[in-house]
């Protein structure tokens, strides 16, 4: 007891030596770190989609053109960067899992 707060002993237990609970963790935190990775994947193409799209619509004001040239070519800036964006993660996911069962294969 310090200033009136009970603090419980920390409980130490020693999970290194089993191989079986080492594997299961680093196969658990594998998988949370590739979601992560895909989220982020994601939230990096939504921000060069929004910046790219609102740069094309700045420069068209800007340039005094149309207003409605200026918003269709914005928002067709924007869609093909998302399209290629999300083409370009789902492209490089397939070929890691294609490299990695094919080391697989390599090993056996």
């Amino acid at each position: 007891m310090l200033n009136g707060e009970y603090r419980p002993a920390p409980v130490i237990v020693d999970i290194s030596k089993d191989a079986a609970i080492e594997r299961m963790i680093e196969a658990r935190v594998a998988i949370r770190a590739e979601n992560e990775a895909i989220r982020w994947r994601f939230r990096l193409i939504l921000i060069e989609t929004i910046m790219l799209a609102s740069l094309v619509l700045l420069a068209g004001l800007l340039l005094h053109q149309p207003a409605a040239m200026v918003v269709r070519g914005s928002i067709i800036v924007g869609l093909g960067c998302l399209a290629s964006g999300t083409m370009l993660v789902g492209l490089s996911g397939v070929t890691s899992r294609l490299l990695s069962a094919w080391q697989r294969w390599r090993q056996s």
